[in-house]
């Protein structure tokens, strides 16, 4: 075995998801007030309304735009706003990794939307975009604005969407979301999880909708589709706007909440959401630096323009086993953790890059990537 390298990441997590936590992360900062009470208290309303005020603000969300803590994660956010709003017009369903792929089958399996309307499929291989210039815009329009398992993201400003659109936009923007900019004029239903690029605990998605789609739920009943009660939006045809201001449909987790919290205040401590951005891309760029200095490794997105800056796919010159040794033996010397790509990509590694990552610990991290693999070629 050849001389490792002397200095390690001073945190190995780079898990895709839940995501390390911030720097200076401690429980005994969170506000404890809270636990063991009802969330319907008082304080409970004012933490959970406190969490969504302080979510629109650091994003930038138009004030017209409603924000609401929905249960489930990201999956439950997404899935909620498909089995609402789906099936009013054709629908163009963009994918391009697993997820995507996933509301896809979603919508044609479970949903049945090819029984009353048609729903066309724009796709492409992991790596690559889709020809987004596909889309019409009389059609509703599904897309994941970061492929968290292909590390390919959509371009800056969506321009492939209409200003003049007729049907609703629906992203998926869980890996993106407080690391990328989110052009909200172009987005009618934007979801994500806090265990993401904040760090935060998994079980809970946050659910934003434009006027258009407001609109869409007071207008819109599926027929012949029963819903469940954590998905329901609407009562008596109108929107249940408490939703929207701290009255969860359940009962979440305040711990979590708290946890949440925390997170934005350590958000808005690095400069908001633009010194969130500046984070992630530099933890891309030391990558990209890296990758140009050596053959052996390559992004799986080729495309810069489309590289994701948060879940960055890597493939290298191994076969599938030896890239599990490799990933193995990082783990081993506890220097990389939970870097193995997803079980549907291409064999490849993926290290998260997100806000919570320092610069540092990915610096630190790429001598350890070519130590790693000339152990595994050489063996």
């Amino acid at each position: 075995m050849s001389t490792a390298p002397a200095v390690k990441p001073l945190n190995p997590e780079f898990s895709s998801g839940p995501c390390k936590k911030h720097p200076g992360y401690s429980f005994d900062a969170l506000d404890t007030r809270c636990l063991g009470r009802s969330h319907r208290s008082k304080i409970g309303k004012e933490r959970l309304a406190l969490a969504i005020s302080e979510t629109k603000e650091i994003l930038k969300i138009p004030d017209d735009y409603l924000v609401g803590i929905v249960p489930a994660s990201d999956t439950g956010a997404y899935e909620m706003a498909m089995w609402n709003m789906l099936g009013a017009r054709d629908i163009d369903l963009c994918h391009w990794e697993s997820f995507g792929k996933g509301w896809f089958a979603d919508a044609i399996s479970h949903l049945n939307l090819r029984e009353s309307v048609t729903v066309n499929e724009i796709t492409a291989d992991y790596g690559e975009l889709p020809d987004l210039s596909k889309v019409n815009p009389k059609n509703d329009i599904c897309f994941t604005f970061n492929g968290t398992t292909s590390g390919v993201r959509v371009k800056d400003g969506c321009d492939f969407i209409s200003d003049d659109r007729e049907g609703l936009t629906l992203c998926d923007a869980t890996s993106a979301c407080f690391a990328m900019n989110m052009p909200w004029e172009k987005l009618d239903v934007t979801t994500y999880s806090w265990q993401k690029v904040l760090g935060g605990e998994g079980a809970h998605g946050v659910l934003i909708l434009s006027p258009r789609a407001v609109e869409r739920l007071e207008s819109y009943t599926p027929e012949n589709r029963p819903l469940p009660k954590i998905f329901r939006l609407t009562k008596k045809g109108k929107i249940q706007k408490g939703i929207f201001q701290g009255a969860t449909i359940n009962t979440p987790s305040m711990l979590a909440v708290e946890d949440y919290i925390d997170s934005l205040k350590w958000a808005k401590s690095v400069g908001g959401v633009q010194g969130l951005i500046d984070i992630s891309q530099a933890n891309l760029s030391i990558l990209e630096e890296f990758v140009a200095e050596n053959d052996w490794i390559d992004f799986l997105a080729k495309d810069k323009s489309i590289r994701s800056s948060t879940s960055v796919c890597l493939t290298l010159d191994l076969s599938p086993e030896k890239i599990k040794e490799f990933v193995a033996l990082l783990e081993k010397e506890n220097v990389a953790l939970d870097i193995g790509g997803y079980r549907d990509a291409p064999p490849s590694i993926r290290i998260w890059c997100g806000s919570t990552v320092e610069n540092s610990d990915i610096q630190a991290l790429t001598p350890w990537l070519k130590w790693a693999y000339n152990e595994v070629k050489s063996n």
